[in-house]
């Protein structure tokens, strides 16, 4: 099968898009497939910061089209086992880290010289809407992967246009001949915004790289010297992850916060935690080292999609706490392998992870009780139900062609 990934990022980003994307990719290689992924170019990359330099926010369908092809990088990533093309990009204003590619004619031509048979549109938002574009007019069909919260990052960012975002949302995911949504939430979410053709798609994680046994006595020594017992967050830095909910966390006697991740709320955090450790962005084996050398996880973001790094933590063997609201609610099963508490409750994230501190025993069951939890959760696994989602939709074309 000859399928092209859109994705609106890709490694060296750090974040649930682009580590979906990659997983993607690396399974249909590995299954004997032919996938090509087209990206925004990296921060630093020629063709990245092309083109006037600043531009103005819109939610606007046309304005995503309004952009020049502009930059001249293009061509593969060295050491991967499938072709990337990346196009221009530029930072999002007030995150940096986030790159956002700017529409590109090269879309439909990678499409039409790789003779595409689907499209994979991971998170399509910018790149993702020029991709479904080009797939129309080509009459490729599309699967469209609806992984970010836009109606919670409006909300937090922009104090209101959810109407407008679940417009745009609706819009996109419309004009797809599938939606895989990533939890039972999202799935309703969108379902009852009116989006068409939604069917389920989890998420992988790798149970042989995030293991129990990674536990670093030594590493804990180090953060917590005092023989405290450790509480982690690991994620972005950012207003919507609402971090700053920890804050209570960190008066609890014998406790150490542990934070893992950059992004722009890093310096309102560090004055919000105190006493916490801010490790900065960590990632691969060393990332797993220090998931398994947690005695609790803690996140506590309201607008989950899903939330790997739950899956990561219980893959660890630790018990986690995280909202009611979202991904979580079927990630956690409360009582079982960890706590689901009221969303942005600052004094239900204390309570709970109060009652883990003293709890040894609870705290052991519930790490054992996630990591059988997720076992089967493989990125293998969830990468053939992706496989039979996009059987399905070619089926489904050849029958209405017929």
């Amino acid at each position: 099968m000859r399928v092209v990934i859109v994705t609106e990022s890709f490694p060296p980003d750090v974040n649930g898009v682009a580590h979906c994307a990659l997983q993607t990719a690396r399974h249909l290689a590995a299954r004997g497939h032919d996938p090509l992924v087209i990206a925004p170019a990296a921060a630093g990359a020629a063709g990245a910061d092309s083109g006037s330099g600043s531009w103005s926010w819109s939610w606007s369908w046309s304005d995503s089209r309004s952009w020049s092809d502009t930059g001249s990088w293009s061509g593969s990533d060295s050491g991967l086992p499938y072709p990337v093309v990346r196009v221009p990009s530029l930072p999002l204003p007030g995150y940096p880290q986030v790159r956002v590619a700017l529409p590109s004619r090269r879309v439909a031509a990678a499409l039409t010289a790789h003779r595409a048979e689907i499209v994979h549109l991971a998170s399509p938002f910018v790149l993702g809407v020029r991709g479904m574009a080009a797939a129309a007019r080509l009459g490729i069909p599309a699967v469209a992967v609806y992984q970010t919260d836009l109606a919670g990052y409006a909300r937090t960012y922009m104090g209101a246009g959810e109407g407008t975002a679940w417009r745009r949302i609706r819009t996109v995911h419309s004009a797809a001949d599938r939606t895989l949504a990533p939890s039972t939430a999202a799935l309703r979410d969108l379902e009852e915004h009116g989006v068409p053709r939604v069917r389920l798609w989890g998420r992988g994680v790798d149970t042989a790289r995030f293991s129990p046994s990674l536990r670093d006595e030594a590493l804990r020594r180090a953060l917590a010297p005092g023989g405290e017992l450790l509480v982690g967050y690991v994620g972005r830095l950012a207003p919507e992850k609402q971090v700053e909910l920890l804050a209570g966390v960190c008066g609890l006697p014998g406790v150490r916060v542990v934070v893992v991740g950059d992004g722009p709320s890093e310096p309102s955090l560090r004055a919000a935690l105190p006493g916490a450790v801010f490790m900065g962005r960590r990632t691969g084996d060393e990332l797993a080292r220090i998931f398994a050398s947690l005695d609790v996880f803690a996140h506590t973001g309201p607008y989950e999609t899903f939330c790997q790094t739950v899956q990561e933590a219980m893959a660890s063997g630790v018990p986690v706490i995280a909202p009611a609201a979202g991904g979580p609610l079927d990630l956690v099963r409360h009582g079982s392998t960890g706590l689901l508490v009221e969303p942005r409750d600052a004094t239900a994230v204390r309570t709970a992870v109060s009652a883990l501190t003293h709890d040894a025993g609870l705290r052991a069951a519930y790490g054992r009780a996630g990591r059988a939890a997720v076992e089967s959760r493989t990125w293998a696994a969830v990468g053939d139900q992706l496989l039979g989602h996009y059987t399905d939709v070619l089926r489904d074309r050849t029958a209405v062609a017929a």
